[in-house]
């Protein structure tokens, strides 16, 4: 069965809107979190996400973040430039060279990783427990499914998410 319909479809209900003005708001207001550190929202995302081992490389952190390669490259430039970030070239491929933060990356990032999480526990101090797990399950069922749609070859072209 299907949930949308043309009739009922609009940007107060549409999960795509939603969820990019959620992404929006979030970005804008975390945004003065880390300029105390001389880092941008984007620059401390990926950042954390070589924390977390979600991308090792500039090409697979560019697609966990779903940014431009050659911009991705220029982020990490000026990470590593700040002495966050270290570049080290494959023994097995001299192509590929991996990210990983330094110790003084792992300060900054982790010293703004609190204040992020201050951030969302204040968004969320009048939500139960069980209701932020909830939605958490229920979005990491929503990335399953649009990861399978992927690779499974049905994903639409390019345009915005409504």
């Amino acid at each position: 069965m299907d949930f949308y319909s043309v009739q009922d479809f609009a940007p107060d209900c549409s999960i795509g809107f939603l969820g990019r003005q959620i992404h929006q708001m979030g970005g804008q207001s975390l945004e003065p979190l880390f300029v105390e550190e001389g880092l941008t929202h984007t620059q401390w995302s990926a950042m954390i996400a070589i924390w977390f081992g979600r991308g090792n490389t500039c090409a697979t952190l560019a697609r966990d973040m779903a940014h431009d390669k050659g911009a991705m490259t220029r982020l990490v430039d000026t990470l590593e430039n700040n002495g966050w970030v270290a570049r080290t070239r494959s023994v097995e491929d001299r192509r590929i060279v991996h990210l990983a933060l330094t110790d003084a990356g792992r300060v900054v990032a982790l010293r703004c990783r609190d204040r992020v999480i201050e951030r969302w526990n204040r968004w969320l101090k009048d939500w139960k427990p069980d209701e932020v797990t909830t939605l958490i399950s229920l979005m990491q069922k929503l990335r399953a499914t649009m990861e399978a749609d992927a690779v499974d070859g049905r994903a639409g072209g390019g345009g915005q998410s409504a």
